[in-house]
């Protein structure tokens, strides 16, 4: 079965938390939301493999210690995924950055795909797939099943806000993928909508309604 790691750090619940409020202007939001990103991402790599490697420094050689293995990936879901990519780029510079892009079917609330482009060489990364939420399940569930038709094989769920829906719908499809969560809510509204959430991550993120 996967990991399933609520983070507890007191700078990423606090930021959640400026989120929330309805108050809370789109660059601001923005901001944000790319911050949790970063904090985020600093814990889900922290049992990246690292290998011994010799450097020099300015005063004598030394055995010291590099990222060994896979190299990374980040994968948003389109659109809201996009405002978690440049926190996770701050703490990865060199990871490439792929897209999948799905909306929500308003009458059945399942996912349709409408983009999909990545790394050339993604079946050899570790791959973060990144979204701001994860209400029903459906869009991640989607997105990491297009990931994988394409043989992608090692795989990572980060989401700011979670259902306990969602988490479970996760766990039953994927049980090989691990999942980073900022908060985990309460529950899902007749409307899908987490509860109590923080409103259309996608609309806060970009000023849209």
């Amino acid at each position: 079965m996967s990991k399933v790691q609520v983070m507890d750090h007191p700078l990423i619940q606090h930021k959640i938390n400026c989120i929330r409020k309805e108050d809370v202007g789109t660059k601001e939001f923005r901001q944000i939301v790319s911050e949790i990103a970063a904090l985020m991402c600093f814990e889900a790599t922290r049992d990246l493999k690292l290998q011994d490697v010799k450097i020099k420094t300015p005063i004598c050689e030394m055995v010291g210690k590099e990222l060994s293995g896979k190299k990374l990936a980040v994968v948003p879901i389109l659109r809201a995924g996009l405002g978690m990519v440049d926190g996770m780029l701050s703490m990865i510079p060199t990871a490439k950055v792929g897209h999948i892009g799905l909306y929500r079917d308003p009458d059945t609330y399942e996912p349709v795909e409408y983009y999909c482009k990545l790394p050339a060489d993604c079946d050899e990364r570790e791959v973060f797939v990144v979204d701001p939420m994860l209400a029903t399940g459906g869009s991640s569930v989607a997105a990491i099943q297009m990931l994988k038709d394409k043989g992608v094989k090692h795989i990572r769920f980060m989401c700011i806000i979670a259902a306990p829906e969602g988490v479970e719908r996760m766990q039953k499809e994927h049980p090989d993928v691990d999942v980073y969560i900022g908060a985990l809510d309460e529950r899902l509204n007749e409307h899908k909508y987490i509860v109590p959430g923080l409103g259309d991550a996608g609309d806060r993120i970009f000023g849209t309604k």
